[in-house]
């Protein structure tokens, strides 16, 4: 592997890029003594529970264990779609139709959601609907994107267009993929505007927000009360909800982290390229990703000015400046005419896996719960941390598909994920097999 120790930008940071335009903010006032529901966690789920049941009376208090919008909401690609991840990911496979009808259902739910939430509320969180190129890794991917299209396009009403290999530089400025396809009502946003347009918006509701107040285990309280011991004290609730997904502990609820395994995803971001080279790049800004397993995921910058390149950077984790070097690399076999350009950021974030691999709601540990992204968690958590609230209030006509007595632990876990880097190795291997080469 080359060494790239020169890909540094002078003003490099270890840091997300979207922190520039919305930094995550400390809040060290004083932890009220009671409120009707705590919120353990900050990101979009946590904060848009908070936010309906504030609006519907209720005291809310959300407390995060670093700075408000520390984890993973700030820190994704932050890209947008629909069922897509159900189809592609094969958490399909073996589920009850009906049971997948819904799932589908509530998955085309949330994108809807999330569009009308920005749109109805004017938050200024950079979205839009500039399409989605699904690379295809190896050549027999290309028949697996084409069933997964028409898949989608049946399920979601979504437009899908197929792109051979002559074809797909009119998607992506790239010899690498073996064709591919394109979904153009999907897009992205800016995770850190999105995340402060939701905090204000919280706040607005009348909710408390508090930051580097770590919780503990929750405890059972007066009657039906919960007691939330902190890092800066206890509060006592009528309800508490875990809204933690890839920051989930074993000695806050853990029964729940039991269930949730935490994988860092890595990203880059570049130094401002010029507009004809990021336009040869990605034509019409759209979002991409691939089939692999060990999947790559890139998008330019809302405003136009950068690329920003995720992956993981092997089997092991590793600090993101050195974890740069490998993303680097990755993004040259793609876009070759990077060369020589800079790195500003590098940074990463957890992403919260699930044996099913699908989101689930319920309660569990004293708490209730949304959790469990599966790497598709901007608009899907926004939507189940309404759902959570909207159960509390006992606003549902019928529970969410989301909402299922089945939630498998992992075995052998136990807040550890000693064989994250056997699954990576393996979905390594294989990619390489399906692609011997590169």
């Amino acid at each position: 592997m080359p060494r790239f120790d020169d890909i540094y930008a002078k003003d490099f940071k270890e840091a997300p890029y979207w922190w520039e335009a919305a930094e995550p903010e400390t809040n060290l006032d004083p932890l009220p003594e009671r409120a009707d529901v705590v919120v353990i966690g900050s990101g979009y789920a946590g904060l848009n529970a908070a936010t309906h049941l504030a609006r519907a009376g209720r005291s809310v208090v959300v407390i995060d264990g670093d700075r408000i919008g520390e984890g993973a909401s700030t820190r994704s690609g932050g890209m947008v779609s629909s069922g897509q991840k159900l189809v592609v990911s094969g958490a399909i496979k073996g589920i009850d139709p009906v049971l997948f009808s819904r799932l589908i259902g509530e998955s085309n739910e949330s994108f809807d959601y999330l569009k009308m939430l920005v749109e109805t509320e004017k938050l200024d969180a950079g979205l839009a609907l500039t399409g989605r190129f699904f690379g295809a890794h190896a050549a027999l991917d290309y028949a697996t994107l084409k069933r997964h299209g028409a898949l989608l396009a049946e399920k979601t009403g979504v437009t899908v267009r197929f792109l051979d290999r002559e074809q797909q530089r009119a998607a992506i400025g790239s010899d690498y993929y073996h064709g591919g396809m394109v979904i153009d009502q999907y897009g992205g946003l800016h995770p850190g505007k999105y995340h402060k347009a939701l905090r204000d918006r919280a706040r607005a509701a009348g909710v408390v927000l508090r930051s580097h107040a770590r919780a503990g285990m929750v405890q059972d309280g007066a009657g039906e009360e919960k007691i939330v011991p902190t890092a800066r004290g206890s509060i006592r609730a009528a309800h508490v909800v875990a809204a933690t997904n890839g920051y989930t502990a074993a000695d806050t609820t853990p029964g729940l982290a039991s269930r949730i395994v935490p994988v860092k995803s890595y990203q880059i971001a570049t130094e401002p390229l010029p507009a004809d080279l990021l336009a040869e790049l990605i034509p019409q800004a759209r979002m991409v990703s691939d089939t692999r397993r060990d999947l790559i995921y890139a998008r330019p910058s809302p405003d136009g000015t950068r690329l920003l390149f995720g992956s993981r950077p092997g089997i092991f984790d590793r600090p993101d400046k050195l974890a740069a070097k490998r993303l680097y690399m990755r993004m040259l076999t793609i876009w070759p005419q990077l060369a020589g350009v800079k790195i500003t950021h590098a940074w990463s974030g957890r992403v919260a896996m699930t044996v099913d691999k699908l989101a689930h709601l319920g309660a569990r540990d004293g708490t209730d719960f949304a959790a469990g992204c599966n790497g598709n968690g901007v608009a899907l958590m926004t939507y189940l941390g309404y759902q959570t609230a909207r159960k509390i209030l006992g606003e549902q006509n019928m529970p969410s598909a989301f909402d299922r007595d089945k939630f498998t632990a992992v075995p052998f876990y136990a807040g550890k994920p000693w064989f994250v880097p056997l699954f990576a190795g393996w979905y390594r291997l294989r990619d390489f097999l399906d692609r011997p080469g590169g």
